[in-house]
Order: structure tokens, then C-alpha cells, then sequence
């Protein structure tokens, strides 16, 4: 029990060097990591309530849209090369379709919704495959000195865009017949074209585009199941957050039951006659359950001086004759307590005393009983002693909600609290509650 005490009463760290350590870790409005971040935002939409199927979508869209620009622009002596075999108005017609989109793309996917990006990705591949299918009407005559036709070259520009635009299964359909259609369209262009060299130009556009393909599809499959297990675990926390919440109500409301309520109905059956005490407990009583049926409230804090007087007021509306002292360290003042905290801190001491009065009084003597307050900078310890009749802490039944829910459970919920509870039959009862604010 006294080292638990004094393990508690060591935590206690002041809250003035939190909130400065904490001010200090924080980084503040104009700092280059915020300045970063808001820029993100503006440039990417909100990532944080984006789904990662959406964010992988965004940011291939973004990149298959710059590599379609450079690629535009690396084959351009190629493709200028090549227009002297065809008509140059077809040049322009196959440029634009095979290319035009990619800076729609990369345009869209940084502000756009899914459908917009899917939009123009799949009419980038739709327009490729259209422009390779126009090259056996646009050719003249073979370019003699050509290895294969410009658009054979990038077709995995359109594998790309496809894989974006189309579930696994039609995007794979679009590779095979792309591939296809790029090896018909080379055999035109390319002289003494065979059926081996067509098969061979099939085998390579398939080959090369399928390592991209696969990458694709692969990033898109990994970010939806991560927003698979994003919801399983969010379904699974909110569960287990709902059972918390209302085994701590449950836990609240038998916790007032048994302290107020029973306690009030017990103390009038006994008392027989008008008692202002009676009286206040009554009233207390019906302020409690009233507060819990209209629901919480902001709490505010208390200083070192209000919490001891709350904690004071609480202790001598059960009896008036219990000693009560108080001891600070010296220097220190800076104590806030959150006003919850305390009326939890207070009804746990309440019921400590309530036990005491029925169940600790010895026959022939009468029982002393104090209430110790200790305030430190961070936190704040209560300790109640009688030296009345006490009892055995490991007999007492499971089901007796006065020590288990009332105090030491009261506590437990209580985040930073702590509650200890020393007796042996014969030697008097200590109650310690602890409450710090780095808990």
C-alpha cells in the first residue's frame, strides 16, 4: 500500500513542464512542416478522409500522365521521321489520340473523383489502340528505314492507361488485342515483314507491357485491401468502443445507485427523524441524477485551494465530524484538477467514509477517523483512516459493490487515478485515491 502510494505520488509531474514540453514538440503555424502539408492539401485534396484505392488511383494517374508527355516529347524526331511515309494530316490525327489525353490525365487526377480520372484514362486507351489501328490505311509505302512504326514503341502507355480505367480482367483482354493490333500495324510499316517477325513483335509488346500491367494492377489491388482492413478495424474499434462505453455507464450508474440512492434510502430508514443532513444527501442525490440524465458537461478545473474545499465540503456533507487537513508543497499552487475528475475523487471518498460509518464501528470505543489531503504540482492524494473495526480486503464477496465499483473501479476509470484500500480486521481501514495529470 505504501509503495504503491509513494509510486503514484512520484508521477506526479508538474503540468507546467508538460505543456511547455509539449508546446516545444508542437510545430507551429508558419514552421515548413505545415507549410508543406497545406500545400499537399491544395494540391492533392484531402488525404486523411481519402480512401487508399482513391489515393493509389490519383497518384498513378498523376505519373502515367507526366510519362505520357515525355514520352510525346522523346519520340518526336521519330515521329517526324516516320510522317514522310504517311499523310501529314494522319500524323497529327495518330499524335493527338495516342498522346492528347496524358495531359488531361495528369490534370485531372490531381483534383478530379475517381470517375473523372477512369473517364479520361480509359478514353487515353481507347484513342491508342484507334490510332494503331489506322496505320494500315495511313501508310503509303514501308518506312525502309524503320525498325518498327513509333506508336509499337509506347504501347505501354496504353497498357497503363487501361489498367487505371478497367477492372484486371478487361484490362488484360485490352493487352492482348493491343498487342495484337501493334504487331499487325508493324508488320506495315517495317519492310519484309514475316509471319515469325509478327509473332516476335506480338511476344515482346505483350512480354514488356505485362511487367507494367501487373505493377498496376498490383498497387491498385494492395490499396483496396487496405481500405478493406481500414473498415474491418474501424468496425472493430467502434464495437469495442461501444461495449467500453456502456460497461462504464453501467458501471456510473450502479456506482450512483449504491452511493446515493440505497445510501440515502438506508440512512432515512434508520434515522427516523428530520435531518438536515438527511436533508442535503437527498437533495445531492437528485442534482446527481438529474446531471446524469441531462449529460455531460465541459468540465473546468479547479486550483489547489478549490479542489481541497470541494473535497472538504464532500467529506463533512456525509459527517461533520471527521477531521479534515490538507498539506501542500512548498511553492506550489499550480494544481488543476478537471472538475469530473474531482467528483469522481470526491464520491469515491464519500463512499469511503459511508463504509467506515456503518461498518467500522467498534463496540465500547469511539472510532477516529481524518481525511489527509496532499496537493502537489501535478496531482493531488487522499487518504482516509479510521482505526475502527476494519475487515479482510480478500473476503469480501465479488458482487459487493462498495469497494470493487465504488472506489477502487471509480478510480480505475479515472484517467491518472489510482485507488488503494489497506485493513485487517482489528487494525482500522486506509483508503488511498491518487490522481495525477500526466496519468
Amino acid at each position: 500500500m505504501a509503495t504503491g502510494s509513494r509510486a503514484a505520488s512520484a508521477r506526479m509531474i508538474p503540468s507546467s513542464a508538460l505543456d511547455t514540453a509539449s508546446t516545444a514538440l508542437e510545430p507551429g503555424p508558419d514552421s515548413t512542416s505545415c507549410r508543406w502539408r497545406r500545400l499537399l492539401r491544395a494540391v492533392g485534396g484531402n488525404d486523411i478522409d481519402e480512401a487508399a484505392s482513391d489515393r493509389i488511383l490519383r497518384r498513378l494517374g498523376l505519373t502515367f500522365g507526366i510519362a505520357g508527355m515525355i514520352a510525346a516529347v522523346v519520340e518526336l524526331p521519330e515521329i517526324a521521321d516516320q510522317s514522310r511515309f504517311a499523310p501529314f494530316g494522319w500524323t497529327v490525327l495518330a499524335f493527338v489520340l495516342a498522346f492528347g489525353l496524358f495531359p488531361v490525365l495528369a490534370v485531372v487526377s490531381v483534383g478530379m473523383n475517381r470517375y473523372v480520372i477512369q473517364s479520361v484514362a480509359g478514353a487515353a486507351a481507347v484513342g491508342y489502340v484507334v490510332a494503331m489501328a489506322l496505320i494500315p490505311f495511313a501508310y503509303r509505302q514501308p518506312a525502309t528505314d524503320a525498325t518498327s512504326v513509333w506508336l509499337y514503341r509506347v504501347f505501354a502507355l496504353g497498357v497503363l492507361a487501361a489498367a487505371l480505367a478497367w477492372r484486371p480482367a478487361v484490362a488484360v483482354g485490352y493487352l492482348i488485342v493491343g498487342g495484337a493490333v501493334a504487331a499487325v500495324a508493324n508488320k506495315y510499316v517495317v519492310p519484309d515483314g514475316s509471319a515469325l517477325a509478327l509473332l516476335g513483335d506480338f511476344a515482346r509488346s505483350v512480354g514488356l507491357c505485362a511487367l507494367f500491367l501487373w505493377c498496376a494492377v498490383y498497387a491498385r489491388a494492395a490499396a483496396a485491401r487496405v481500405d478493406r482492413e481500414s473498415a474491418i478495424a474501424s468496425s472493430r474499434a467502434a464495437a469495442v468502443a461501444g461495449a467500453a462505453a456502456r460497461d462504464r455507464e453501467r458501471a456510473r450508474f450502479a456506482a450512483l445507485i449504491h452511493d446515493a440512492v440505497l445510501s440515502t434510502l438506508l440512512d432515512a430508514s434508520r434515522t427516523g427523524t428530520d435531518s438536515p443532513v438527511l436533508r442535503k444527501q437527498a437533495e445531492r442525490t437528485l442534482a446527481q441524477l438529474d446531471q446524469l440524465r441531462g449529460g455531460e458537461t465541459e468540465p473546468d478545473r479547479l486550483n489547489a485551494q478549490a479542489a481541497v474545499g470541494f473535497l472538504r465540503a464532500a467529506v463533512h456533507e456525509v459527517n461533520p465530524g471527521i477531521a479534515f487537513s490538507a498539506r501542500r508543497w512548498s511553492g506550489v499552487d499550480d494544481l488543476r484538477l478537471p472538475v469530473d475528475a474531482a467528483g469522481t475523487i470526491a464520491a469515491a471518498l464519500a463512499e469511503a467514509v459511508r463504509n467506515s460509518l456503518r461498518h467500522g464501528t467498534v463496540p465500547g470505543r469511539t472510532v477516529q477517523r481524518s481525511v489527509t489531503v496532499t496537493v502537489s504540482a501535478g496531482g493531488i492524494r487522499v487518504v482516509f483512516r479510521d482505526d475502527g473495526a476494519g475487515f479482510d480486503p480478500g473476503g469480501v464477496p465479488a458482487d459487493r459493490l462498495g469497494i470493487s465499483v465504488s472506489i477502487l473501479g471509480r478510480m480505475r476509470q479515472l484517467p491518472g487515478g489510482a485507488a488503494f484500500v489497506e485493513s485487517q480486521p482489528g487494525e482500522g481501514t486506509s483508503v488511498t485515491l491518487v490522481w495525477g495529470s500526466d496519468g
